[in-house]
């Protein structure tokens, strides 16, 4: 299989989220990806609500390792959405009970 990348614009808390959301709603169609997997990036959070309600996507998400002390804004929302949570940091299990600490991954 040849990888495809799809250019998205980056939108954390704005209006624009909601585009974001048919953006990856397009995406998922065309594409039909049976896994969601991101390491830590925003844009994640549309295609995770998308995938999992509309294509049945299972979801992985890592923590970013530069969070070693507090969570992410997209972690804090990926620990809902994601089907699997891992986390890099033993710092951050009070905030992830239910994230897998696997130190460094990536």
């Amino acid at each position: 299989m040849l990888p495809r990348t799809k250019f998205i614009k980056h939108s954390s808390r704005d209006f624009f989220f909601l585009i974001k959301l048919i953006e990856a709603f397009f995406i998922l169609r065309r594409e039909r990806p049976s896994i969601i997997f991101s390491t830590g990036a925003s844009p994640v959070v549309p295609f995770a609500l998308v995938g999992r309600l509309f294509f049945n996507c299972k979801v992985i998400f890592i923590e970013s390792i530069t969070r070693v002390v507090k969570p992410s804004l997209t972690g804090r929302i990926m620990y809902w959405l994601a089907h699997d949570f891992y986390y890099q940091s033993k710092d951050l299990v009070n905030y992830f009970p239910k994230g897998r600490y696997k130190g460094q991954i990536i």
